[in-house]
């Protein structure tokens, strides 16, 4: 049995896979690495990125990367990158394949496990890992990579981190259904934030769950709002507090543990617009 990351394979031998898997006696470790390699299709690569928004700016890291096509096809609109892979055939025909396609000076592949491989300089994350695998990279992602970074999984989700987006789409190729998931790396905004507005001190509580946010809010006087339309998204954070008729609208960039941004107050009778910073206790 091969020991070896691979992106993509089709769902009906994923299944016999999966099932095979679970009942050999192997490490539970060699399980959790051990994908067969199956081309993904090209259209479903291309979607990926199109997904992910790649661009000439954008540093690609492919986790499993065989013979290195969504690397490479990520070279082809400008971005560079490089793919990581434990099968040094599959090395070589990625480099080769770089090589043949002319984009061998924007990208590399390393003879890499994806467990021990630096990928905190990614701007864009691509994989195609079984549900174990991707669970297990999960904190790794969220504590390495940069707020904003983009991820595309092709056919498997991280359990109970929702996507920001999931899409289908139809391989004539392949005769069935791909879903592509995509996450953006949320900022950690979890805990205490204080900030001051036109004189008056305010508080935030906040609880986090990966992207999503319960928040609370209260000022000096004791005064608790109401929290609609909260959204945090890379390093942005906006939500808007409610007393009345009193409504400040809030939105910033997360910087560690500072928010630099913008409030609008507005009440009945003014509008007023201010700078917003906030730090975290």
């Amino acid at each position: 049995m091969p020991t070896f990351i691979r992106q993509s394979y089709s769902a009906i031998y994923k299944a016999v896979v999966i099932g095979f898997f679970l009942s050999v006696s192997l490490p539970l470790s060699a399980q959790d690495l051990d994908v067969p390699y199956v081309p993904t299709p090209n259209e479903v690569v291309e979607k990926m990125l199109d997904i992910a928004q790649v661009q000439s700016d954008d540093y690609v890291i492919d986790l499993g990367s065989g013979d290195g096509r969504i690397v490479i096809a990520a070279a082809k609109r400008g971005a560079s990158g490089h793919g990581i892979d434990l099968d040094p055939e599959r090395i070589a025909e990625a480099r080769k394949n770089a090589r043949k396609e002319k984009v061998d000076d924007k990208v590399l592949f390393k003879e890499q496990d994806i467990f021990e491989t630096d990928i905190s300089e990614a701007s864009v994350i691509t994989m195609y890992l079984l549900p174990s695998v991707n669970k297990k990279l999960r904190p790794t992602l969220l504590d390495e990579l940069q707020p904003g970074t983009r991820i595309v999984s092709h056919s498997f989700d991280m359990g109970d981190w929702e996507p920001d987006r999931e899409v289908t789409l139809s391989s004539e190729n392949t005769n069935r259904t791909h879903t592509i998931y995509y996450w953006v790396i949320p900022a950690k905004v979890d805990g205490s934030w204080n900030w001051s507005v036109n004189g008056k001190n305010f508080n935030m509580q906040v609880d986090q769950q990966y992207q999503n946010m319960t928040v609370s809010l209260s000022d000096e006087n004791g005064t608790s709002y109401d929290i609609r339309e909260k959204e945090l998204e890379g390093d942005r954070i906006s939500f808007r507090a409610v007393d009345g008729d009193q409504h400040y609208i809030y939105s910033g960039r997360v910087d560690g543990d500072t928010v630099e941004g913008t409030v609008q107050h507005h009440t009945s009778d003014d509008k007023t617009v201010s700078s917003w910073t906030a730090t975290h206790q």
